[in-house]
């Protein structure tokens, strides 16, 4: 894509960030979408718990995720399925900080911290981590917001009704896709007075998280929408049960069903996605920017 097309790209996204500013590092955000992808150092996610489990195990995967192509590894210790458990913070420092330092030491590919703990964040920022990924976008733990002002870290915030244990009970929006963009503008607002530089904030609408199956649908046909919010967004939809729902059969491989939406999601301009699988992911997002998928009609 010449860069004639990429201001033609930039005009059809009013408000489209083109850069999102970590702690040492600043990501540009080109017309293909940036893949972060996920360690989920855990027994339980929902995708796959327990396979990486043991740090050794955990630190070959991310490892790999990089020679695969992932421009963020997003490392976790602490499932957010619905109905999960929570994990008290010793238990949760010991799964993922052994796996930061050693993936930190070894590539240079920004890492994550999946987590809603600001002790685990700024242990996390301290082993080398450069983003906090928090599902509860910086309000579960009340001293987060302090440690991302003080650090200076990238930051994604994802909104998120209810709790894990309690998210898919019965959510309800009058407008799912209103509410929101309010939220998360809300947000970003707040993290600015905080002292994050605003530049530094990524936005997650928080696909599977207190949505129903049409909430899921709708947020992701109108992506584009939250353009206006000038902020990176992160969508996260990999291999989650909307698919197997789409697809008639909830034992479906998702994998398929995730590059689908990811090429949606290229389309409306998102520039992070989270996925599992990042060496097909990334093929397929190569091909569509080559083919023309990414060319404004």
């Amino acid at each position: 894509m010449t860069s004639a097309d990429h201001a033609t790209f930039a005009a059809r996204f009013p408000g489209r960030a083109d850069r999102w500013v970590l702690r040492r590092t600043t990501l540009e955000l080109p017309a293909r979408p940036l893949v972060m992808g996920i360690v989920n150092v855990t027994p339980d996610s929902f995708s796959d718990g327990a396979q990486f489990f043991d740090s050794s195990a955990a630190v070959d995967h991310a490892l790999r995720l990089r020679d695969e192509g992932a421009d963020i590894l997003d490392i976790g210790g602490e499932s957010t399925r619905p109905y999960a458990e929570p994990v008290e913070v010793a238990e949760e420092l010991r799964r993922v900080i052994p796996v930061i330092e050693a993936v930190c030491g070894r590539s240079r590919v920004p890492v994550s911290i999946d987590t809603s703990k600001a002790v685990v964040a700024r242990e996390a920022l301290a082993a080398g981590a450069e983003i906090i990924n928090d599902v509860t976008a910086l309000v579960g733990d009340p001293l987060m917001t302090q440690v991302a002002s003080e650090s200076q870290t990238g930051v994604c915030a994802m909104h998120m009704q209810g709790t894990p244990r309690t998210m898919q009970d019965d959510p309800r929006y009058d407008d799912v896709v209103g509410e929101i963009l309010s939220y998360l503008q809300a947000c970003r607002e707040r993290l600015v007075a905080s002292g994050l530089h605003a530049e530094r904030i990524a936005l997650d609408a928080g696909i599977g998280f207190g949505k129903t199956h049409a909430h899921n649908l709708t947020l992701l046909a109108r992506m584009h929408c939250f353009h206006k919010l000038q902020s990176p967004l992160v969508v996260g939809h990999s291999r989650k049960g909307f698919i197997g729902k789409v697809l008639g059969n909830a034992d479906a491989d998702r994998m398929a069903g995730t590059i689908g939406v990811a090429l949606s999601l290229a389309r409306q301009g998102v520039q992070v996605i989270r996925v599992h699988d990042v060496a097909p992911v990334r093929q397929a997002l190569q091909l569509f920017e080559a083919t023309g998928g990414l060319d404004v009609l």
